[in-house]
Formats: structure tokens, C-alpha cells, sequence
């Protein structure tokens, strides 16, 4: 499964990130969930793998929005937060 995650900087900007891969960086927390949001559905949308945002906290990881495609799973199939 692909990972999008965000990230909060030391001065409170938040970043969007592909593995240890910055895509997006300075930006205020509605834009970056907005942005890891539509990379994820397009990324899973141009090759199927299921994708994930997620927000890594200090006691637990909030996961935002999924992209899934199982057998069981509609084209529509998708779990945002």
C-alpha cells in the first residue's frame, strides 16, 4: 500500500509527502489535506494500488482518506475521513 502522509513543520506549516519524498511543502492544514487527498485519488485512479493519507500523531496515526480496489470493492469504494 501506497503511503501520502502529512507532516507539520517546526513552524507550523504542514507538508505532504510520498515516502521520505517531500510533494508539497509550506502550506496550511486544509490545503495539505486537500492536496495528499487528490494526489492519492489520482495516483490510485492511473495505476489501482490502494493508496492511504494519513496524519502521523504523537499516540496514534489518523488515517484521512482511502483508496481501495478489491474484488469485493465497487469502482466507488472509497473511505475518507
Amino acid at each position: 500500500m501506497v503511503i501520502i502522509s502529512l507532516k507539520q513543520g517546526p513552524k507550523g506549516s504542514w507538508s505532504v509527502s510520498r515516502a521520505h519524498v517531500t510533494l508539497f511543502s509550506d502550506l496550511q492544514l486544509d490545503a495539505a489535506i486537500a492536496l495528499a487527498k487528490e494526489v492519492a485519488h489520482d495516483e490510485h485512479l492511473r495505476t489501482g494500488r490502494p493508496i492511504r493519507v494519513e496524519m502521523p500523531g504523537h499516540a496514534s496515526t489518523l488515517v484521512l482518506a482511502r483508496y481501495l480496489d478489491t474484488p469485493e470493492a465497487s469502482a466507488n469504494d472509497v473511505m475518507e475521513a
